[in-house]
């Protein structure tokens, strides 16, 4: 199953983090597909002085939805990331990775909603996310 992965970091070495973030998804996810360039953005839905770098990538995967949220939650986990922004409160964060679409699906769990409800209004998700779509 195709899925498509945002990556945003904004602490340390920003570009490093994703690197290593891509590899560890190569590593327990599946195949990356394609990648977009780096993308740097402003802070999105609060302040800091630390802009983001930005990737989207493609990804081929066996696991479902709920099991690849899991994963990549883990990821974040072992990265640095200790909590995921809650109830639209965001913080400066090493990684962070947001499942964008999977396949042509459309999930409304609680914990996990796909396409991702916010990325039309990112262009740090819309411009990377269009370049491995073209």
């Amino acid at each position: 199953m195709k899925t498509y992965l945002g990556l945003g970091s904004n602490l340390g070495h920003k570009k490093a983090n994703i690197d290593n973030a891509i590899r560890k998804i190569e590593a327990v996810v599946g195949w990356v597909i394609r990648r977009s360039d780096y993308y740097v953005s402003a802070p999105w839905g609060f302040e800091s002085e630390h802009d983001f770098v930005n990737v989207v990538i493609c990804v081929e995967t066996a696991l479902q939805p709920l099991e690849l949220l899991l994963r990549l939650q883990e990821i974040e986990q072992e990265m640095g990331r200790k909590q995921k922004s809650v109830g639209g409160v965001y913080a400066d964060r090493v990684i962070d990775i947001d499942i964008l679409l999977y396949e042509d699906l459309v999930i409304d769990f609680p914990e996990l909603k796909v396409p991702h409800p916010l990325m039309k209004e990112r262009d740090f998700v819309m411009k990377p996310l269009n370049e491995i779509l073209g």
